[in-house]
């Protein structure tokens, strides 16, 4: 915590993160289909609850805009009342992971895989608030989203299309504006500028819908429960917290190379985030993750310790008590404008076209993973992307390079790679098509694993051809 020659640091600091937060909690949680009340407690809580521990340092926790689909089709699926009751059970199960040690575990996830994630996450969301932007009811499957959007600017509200637009533009031109403005975050001005111009020209477009923070807390009864006797929340929760936690470790890789200062443990990261989980949970509130966007608004004004980010948490519940009444002028198209600068994003352009260049097999990888999520859902998605990631390892390890270098009279044939059993119909067939009567010297040095049943099929091919004159044997 912070001492006399840090508090005016974090004190700043903690200001800037709250400005960048407040825009992003309620746009989240209007995305996610709940009350955007429910956006702002999940902030308070993770900064007065989860920013007190020691896992990481700067890291700032909060709604994120990469559990919005999750979260949107689980509300569709079993109700906001059950809402409580999966985010509970997920933070509960990320505590566990964290006692038991798993954190370091999610450094081993195929990167591919994340950013297909990232990036299918970053499509579903922009189909969907293109809706919100053109102040239409979006259809509920992202195929029917992206169907819908050839005729969607015949009904589109172009008033609330032109305030969604202004506020993306502020977004895009923000970073290059002179650093003393840059102080404000841009997701706040460009949302004020909007609700600004809303209010003066008298706009009809339609508002957030404000019921008061007590009022939106809603903890789970004892009859919520029973929804996780269903399979399809089951693999909900899982989904939540494996999503939630990677999301949180990869941004506190991230946030570590951005700053000098003690590294992330991870473990200790991961219960953080699953005492906070549980206490969302308990409140019937959105689940968190660290997100990136705030935390390096939170290196970058300064922070030096984690009193930055317990303090913003103060300044989210300050305004949720004293001013809920502001909330209720901002256009849903400027919120819409954030999430779609968000969504778009998170589309790994750059990844893409370096895995494509020196991995292609890791581009496709991540290409079906995003597809995957945006034909199915996120969880099956997922699920097909690290299946494709293993079965693409699992051909890799078994890979074997069979060359044929002629030295004098002997033909040296050198097996390179992995020889296991999946790859022995290959190995056989090249050494049974190799020229009878000829001195033949089978060169292994260049292998990294030999498993039994290539051993056992070599020793075998050897004494098949142990008559010929000259031969020296394997080597």
């Amino acid at each position: 915590m912070p001492g006399a020659g840090t508090f005016r640091q974090d004190l700043a600091a903690s200001v800037v993160v709250a400005l960048v937060a407040l825009p992003l909690c309620v746009g989240v949680a209007v995305a996610s289909g709940v009350p955007a009340e429910l956006g702002i407690v999940t902030g308070v809580v993770g900064g007065l609850v989860t920013g007190w521990f020691r896992g990481s340092s700067l890291q700032v926790s909060g709604p994120a805009a990469g559990l919005t689909v999750l979260v949107y089709e689980a509300v569709r699926a079993y109700g906001l009342p059950a809402l409580g009751v999966l985010v509970l059970a997920a933070g509960l199960l990320q505590l566990g992971m964290g006692v038991l040690r798993l954190g370091r575990w999610f450094r081993a996830i195929s990167v591919a895989v994340v950013y297909g994630m990232l990036a299918g996450i970053g499509l579903v969301l922009i189909a969907g608030q293109l809706y919100a932007l053109a102040g239409v009811t979006a259809p509920g499957h992202t195929l029917a989203k992206l169907g819908g959007l050839p005729a969607l600017a015949a009904r589109a509200d172009w008033s609330a299309v032109a305030l969604g637009a202004a506020t993306v533009a502020v977004l895009v031109a923000w970073p290059r504006v002179p650093a003393r403005l840059r102080i404000v975050p841009g997701a706040l001005v460009g949302v004020a500028a909007a609700t600004a111009v809303a209010v003066l020209l008298g706009l009809p477009v339609e508002k957030v819908r404000v019921t008061g923070v007590l009022e939106a807390v809603a903890p789970p009864g004892w009859g919520d429960f029973g929804v996780l006797a269903s399979v399809g929340a089951v693999g909900t929760v899982i989904a939540l917290s494996l999503i939630a936690s990677a999301e949180t470790l990869f941004s506190a890789a991230a946030v570590d190379r951005m700053h000098d200062g003690t590294r992330t443990h991870y473990d200790k990261e991961l219960i953080a985030q699953g005492v906070g989980n549980s206490v969302c949970g308990m409140l019937g509130s959105l689940p968190m993750t660290a997100v990136i966007v705030r935390s390096a608004a939170n290196v970058e004004a300064g922070a030096r310790t984690r009193a930055s980010r317990v303090m913003h948490g103060v300044w989210l519940l300050l305004f949720a008590v004293a001013f809920p009444q502001l909330l209720e002028i901002v256009p849903l198209a400027a919120l819409a404008g954030v999430l779609l600068h968000a969504g778009w994003k998170l589309l790994p352009a750059r990844a893409v076209a370096g895995l494509w260049r020196t991995h292609r097999g890791e581009a496709v990888v991540l290409l079906v993973t995003a597809a995957a999520i945006v034909v199915t859902n996120l969880f099956e998605g997922v699920l097909i992307g690290l299946g494709l990631a293993i079965a693409k390892a699992a051909w890799e390890t078994s890979h074997v390079h069979i060359e044929e270098v002629r030295e004098g009279e002997e033909l040296c044939v050198r097996v390179l790679g992995n020889a296991s059993f999946l790859r022995l119909p290959k190995l056989l067939d090249a050494l049974d098509a190799l020229p009878n009567g000829k001195q033949v010297r089978l060169d292994l040095s260049g292998l990294r694993h030999l498993d039994h049943a290539c051993l056992t099929a070599l020793e075998g091919w050897e004494r098949k051809r142990e008559p010929l004159p000259g031969r020296e044997g394997v080597v």
